[in-house]
């Protein structure tokens, strides 16, 4: 395929409108974070502790890794169409069960389900790259990362005036809803655009080892998991710091809630401009110390005493514009090391990449107590920038013992 295909929206003959894959990707975002400024309501409602509820977002994160490790190889062995649908449809159901959970328990359970709507995110781009060449892949996929940058910083606000008004279910409800219609949406809009494939799941997998035995892979892959677990752990604990720290109202923490989505609008911007011009790893490695930096700054101006929320939320910003340039660039990496594995590749970074950030906001949300403060989550992140920015600058050195430089 030389040349862009003909599109026709709501026809499944051609393939599908870019409008549908970001509708796709953005729901899979959106059940993400539009529920967390809930997040200590619904400790209450439970009658648990903030520990506990927080696994409805380390939990669900480590559910999005696992199934990365089998929705693409599936995905391939009989489609992307009816992988989506079962997918959405799934999740839909699992939503429904956490509007109507009784107990803590129950709803962690319907929670763990809803990592079904992570074939959005997934086979989105997979669908990109059956209809179009590389080249015109990035750009699709570019316009995609960019539409799903938005949905981060509406989506908390909204969820916070939700709560605020008709209770934390209500947030459920719209991704109840907003599932279907997306459900119906793939229906009508996005046909088959692979055709099933003969090999078996298993030699899938049998190509792992290739792949973990190579250094730089591993390099660029701690380089994006570290950078985005700064993020990771800050959606774990911000929640928390938002009303309990800084005494907040859901609708405000939802609304400071955005500030890294800002940033990392802006840092898929400088990506997308810049990357061809100066290289993936600069890019990597300027974006690691940007993130760095701007938490460092801000661990100094608390420990100076000046503790607002306006100055906490305000600096994640800079781990967002960090994780804009690092997360474009670093999958790039990933994927050209091996590129006859480029697949598999992407499953096993995708998959360490949000465990990794699963861990990091289980141990954001076990850390925070009262009298702590923000501290504990501000080290987190500090701790994971830095180590983000050993990856790169070992990634670096590996890179130039292979050229001879």
């Amino acid at each position: 395929m030389t040349s862009r295909p003909v599109v026709r929206f709501l026809d499944r003959s051609t393939p599908p409108h870019i409008f549908t894959l970001i509708v796709l990707t953005g729901l899979g975002a959106l059940s993400m974070n539009l529920f967390l400024p809930s997040l200590p309501n619904m400790t209450t409602y439970f009658d648990t502790d903030y520990r506990l509820i927080q696994l409805s977002v380390s939990g669900y994160l480590g559910m999005n890794a696992v199934l990365q490790l089998f929705i693409g190889p599936i995905s391939d062995r009989y489609g992307r169409r009816p992988v989506l649908l079962w997918g959405i449809g799934i999740f839909v159901l699992a939503t429904i069960g956490c509007i109507f959970a009784t107990t803590i328990e129950i709803f962690l359970f319907f929670r763990m389900i809803q990592a079904t709507v992570v074939v959005g995110m997934v086979l989105g781009r997979a669908v990109v790259r059956d209809m179009v060449p590389q080249d015109q892949a990035a750009s699709m996929i570019g316009y995609v990362t960019m539409g799903m940058a938005v949905v981060p910083m509406v989506g908390p606000v909204f969820g916070g005036r939700l709560e605020e008004s008709f209770g934390w279910q209500s947030n459920f409800w719209v991704l109840a809803g907003l599932g279907a219609l997306v459900w119906a949406l793939i229906w009508r809009d996005l046909g088959e655009t692979a055709g099933a494939g003969a090999g078996s799941i298993r030699a899938q997998f049998a190509e792992y080892p290739e792949l973990l035995t190579a250094r730089r892979f591993w390099g660029y892959c701690l380089a994006a998991a570290f950078a985005s677990g700064a993020f990771f752990a800050y959606v774990g604990g911000a929640p928390y710091v938002g009303s309990e720290v800084f005494g907040l109202s859901p609708a405000m923490v939802g609304f400071f809630f955005g500030a890294p989505a800002v940033g990392y609008f802006f840092g898929n911007f400088v990506s997308g401009r810049y990357s061809v011009r100066v290289g993936i790893n600069t890019m990597i490695l300027w974006g690691c110390l940007i993130s760095a930096v701007g938490i460092t700054v801000l661990l100094l101006l608390f420990l100076a005493g000046l503790k607002t929320a306006v100055i906490f939320f305000g600096f994640m910003t800079f781990v967002g514009l960090g994780n804009g340039m690092v997360i474009p660039n670093a999958t790039s990496g990933m994927l050209s090391v091996r590129p006859h594995l480029a697949g598999t590749a992407s499953g096993l970074g995708g998959a360490f990449m949000i465990g990794g950030g699963a861990a990091l906001s289980a141990l954001a949300g076990t850390l925070l107590t009262m009298g702590n403060g923000a501290f504990p989550l501000i080290w987190i992140m500090l701790v994971t920038a830095i180590l983000a920015v050993a990856s790169i600058a070992y990634t670096i050195r590996r890179e130039r013992q292979i050229s001879g430089i």
